[in-house]
């Protein structure tokens, strides 16, 4: 799991693998502690927004070379609608013009 924090919101909790993909798109790293400035938030903003509504095909099973179908995979979910949360945060903190952190 991977925690946002802001003195403008709730912490924002989401798998690793999505905060990295979505840290990558706005050109930050989940590898080491970091911090979005509240004068780069629009730019993150609009990256954020940008996010591909490509959705991922399911992962393979490298045995038979056949789609792995899960149960709970009835409806994909794309970048963009993951980036959601992290556009309230920031938008809220924006707006607050306090900063939000991870990894401290």
């Amino acid at each position: 799991m991977f925690t946002f924090k802001s003195q403008a919101t709730d912490n924002l909790v989401m798998l690793q693998s999505t905060a990295e993909a979505l840290l990558k798109l706005v050109g930050k790293s989940a590898a080491e502690p970091g911090i979005i400035e509240v004068a780069d938030m629009p730019r993150v903003l609009e990256a954020l927004r940008g996010a591909p509504a490509f959705v991922p095909p399911p992962p393979v099973n490298p045995e038979t070379n056949e789609p792995i179908e899960l149960p709970f995979a009835d409806q994909p979910v794309s970048l963009h609608q993951r980036a959601a949360p992290l556009v309230r945060m920031v938008e809220q903190a924006q707006a607050e013009g306090k900063p939000i952190v991870w990894g401290v």
